[in-house]
Formats: structure tokens, C-alpha cells, sequence
């Protein structure tokens, strides 16, 4: 079968189709045909360098949706044909995936294929995000970073069905009318460097109750300025790192600070069966668009890296195989 492996650390050049043995389910086990595997930013930190260190050729890729074509012994939850998402299927660059049963979820009639895919990993961010980490309720402003990226469109979404309102920051014209149609209220075109003053204005310079930073140690300063008093600031992405040793007394305003990762709010089966299946509903209903920003035939993976770190891109970036 055909997979997209990375050679070793570098640019997109590194990344190559390949064939690899078809793969075999083992206890606890599930070989899914894959229909679209979902590109992440996290992706590119491994490709990097940053992440799964060594055990160069390996294969890329965590998430997508697809048929299960194979059962290995103990899992009764699924059955041949059924169709499928998950997230953290490690290798799933792949014309087939082999998947950890308590990793997947089943996709209703009513969710295509392309947007199970692209709604996994970024949606459950943004549900624990808007839900958990910091519930968002009726009144409360947000501050939106990268906001018309896949996660910053499903998180503005839910931030307004939960009530509040969101400002978004994207960072050329191009895409602020694309978060404005996810329902952000305001949306802020900046490069980084003067945006809280734009948030402080828009606020009547209280600020926002919770911002959401995934841009990297250049935004941290100015999303600080941005907190209202005892505001949250939920930091994320570990590919552009972190903002450095941070003094607590220096801490502005009873502000609080934390880092949110997705996985504690799938931390079982069930509880990921249940925050995706909300998910899934919520789409059903039209409450959540989920925006596919490009669909790349799975060779053409390292063109698909590329364009998302030309940040060119919006929504959510899928292969094809």
C-alpha cells in the first residue's frame, strides 16, 4: 500500500511516497481503508524534528476517517464495513491505517467522510477549549487567534452557541471576511504587534475573559495586555513553542494562564464517543460548518505542508489517497 514517510528532519522535501506491507490487526486493533486523512500543524513539528524523534522513515499523520476493513481479536465494538473516524491513529498517511480500537469513533449517515476527517482533531480542540477548559458563557468575550485556521473557525463557532462573543485576529485581509462568516463579531487584521490595543478598544478597555493563543511567543505579551481582570489566557500548539520562564508575581490582574491539550478532554473511550458524537450533532443541525480549505491527493502531501506553513491557508487542509 502506498503511505506518505518522512526520510528524516527537514523541509517538505523530505516527506516521499512509499509502499509499506499491508498492515495486520493485532489484539485490540482495527485496519481502517482511509477516504481523507486530516494535515495538522502538529504534523509539521514532526517533520521537523520536533516530535517523534528518530526511527527515521516513519510515517506521518494522526487523524482521519474511512471503512473498517479488518477486526483484530477483542474488538466487538466495530464491525467490517463501518464507517469510522479517529484521532491519533499514528500513520495515518496511509491508503490504510492500522488504529487502536479505543482511539475510534463511528460516523453517522449524516457526516460525510471529508468533514468527519477534518473535524476530529480541531473540533475536539475547540470543544475543550470553549467547553472545559475555560466554559464560555453567555457575555463573556473571546479573543481568537489565527482565526480563520481550521481550529480557530470551529472554536469561534462554539464560543457564539455557548453565548459569547468573539473577537478574531487573522493575519491579511484576505481572510477576515471568512472568520466574520464563522461569526466572529469583530475580527482584528494584524501582524502581531499591535492587537491588544485593537482588543482593549473594542472592550472599552476592560478586555476579554479568555483568550486563546496558539501563534507562539511573539502574540504572548500582547494577549497578556489583552486579559481582562482575572481573565484566562489557554495557550496551545507546541510547534512554535512556548513564551519562556514566566516570574508568577509578575502576572497581571489575577490573570490565570494554562495549557490546553485536547487529549484531556478524551482521556476514554467514552468520554471521546461523546464529545465527538456532540460534535457530529451540532453539525447535523447546522450549528457548526466545518470548512475544508484544500484536498491534496495523498503524494502531494509536502505540497500540502507547504501551503500550511505559508500560512496561506484556511479551514482544514485533508489527503486524498
Amino acid at each position: 500500500m502506498n503511505v506518505i514517510e518522512m526520510t528524516g528532519p527537514g523541509g517538505p522535501e523530505v516527506l516521499r511516497l512509499a509502499e509499506r506491507p499491508e498492515p495486520v490487526p493485532g489484539p485490540g486493533q482495527v485496519v481502517v481503508q482511509v477516504a481523507a486523512a486530516g494535515v495538522n500543524f502538529m504534523d509539521v513539528g514532526v517533520r521537523r524534528g520536533g516530535f517523534w524523534i528518530g526511527n527515521d522513515p516513519k510515517v506521518l499523520g494522526v487523524e482521519g476517517a474511512g471503512r473498517v476493513v479488518a477486526l483484530g481479536e477483542g474488538v466487538d465494538d466495530f464491525e467490517v464495513g463501518q464507517r469510522v473516524a479517529w484521532v491519533y491513529g499514528v500513520g495515518s498517511y496511509a491508503e490504510r491505517v492500522l488504529v487502536p480500537a479505543k482511539v475510534l469513533v463511528a460516523v453517522p449517515d449524516a457526516i460525510d467522510d471529508h468533514v468527519a476527517a477534518a473535524v476530529m482533531m480541531q473540533g475536539l480542540t475547540a470543544s475543550h477549549f470553549a467547553t472545559d477548559f475555560y466554559p464560555v458563557q453567555p457575555g463573556d468575550t473571546a479573543l481568537v487567534h489565527a482565526a480563520a485556521g481550521g481550529l480557530g473557525l470551529l472554536l469561534t463557532q462554539i464560543i457564539k452557541l455557548r453565548g459569547g462573543t468573539a473577537i478574531g485576529r487573522v493575519s491579511n485581509p484576505g481572510k477576515a471576511q471568512i472568520a466574520r462568516e464563522a461569526g466572529a463579531d469583530h475580527v482584528i487584521v494584524d501582524d502581531g504587534s499591535d492587537f491588544a490595543d485593537q482588543v482593549l478598544a473594542l472592550t472599552g478597555g476592560e478586555g476579554v475573559q479568555v483568550a486563546y493563543d496558539g501563534s507562539g511567543p511573539a502574540t504572548f505579551a500582547g494577549t497578556l495586555r489583552s486579559l481582562a481582570r482575572s481573565g484566562t489566557l489557554c495557550w496551545y500548539g507546541p510547534v512554535l513553542g512556548g513564551p519562556g520562564p514566566i516570574d508568577i508575581m509578575s502576572l497581571p490582574r489575577s490573570i490565570k494562564i494554562g495549557y490546553g491539550v485536547y487529549s484531556d478532554h478524551v482521556a476514554t473511550p467514552e468520554r471521546l464517543r461523546a464529545r465527538t458524537a456532540r460534535l457530529f450533532d451540532w453539525i447535523a443541525a447546522g450549528d457548526l460548518k466545518v470548512r475544508i480549505g484544500g484536498e491534496y491527493p495523498l503524494a502531494e502531501a509536502a505540497r500540502a505542508h507547504a501551503d500550511m506553513e505559508g500560512r496561506g491557508t484556511t479551514g482544514k487542509l485533508l489527503l486524498i489517497p
